[in-house]
């Protein structure tokens, strides 16, 4: 099973973007998204950011992760 966290975007920088995902930072590639700006929420899959997603999804993907514990 593959499982995509979500994340806030922190600081964008020629294709990677440092994010917060549940209070953990890390720098990511944002190679697949356009116009991604600090604020944005994104779904992060291996590393590399493959969607934006708005604040409903994110509250989604946090209760169902939460659930999973």
């Amino acid at each position: 099973m593959c499982v995509g966290i979500s994340a806030k975007v922190l600081k964008v920088n020629q294709g990677t973007a440092l994010v917060d995902a549940s209070g953990a930072k890390r720098e990511i590639s944002s190679l697949f998204l356009e116009d991604l700006e600090p604020g944005d929420y994104v779904m992060v899959h291996a590393g590399t950011a493959i969607a934006k997603i708005d604040g409903n999804d994110i509250e989604e993907t946090d209760q169902l992760m939460e659930s999973l514990r």
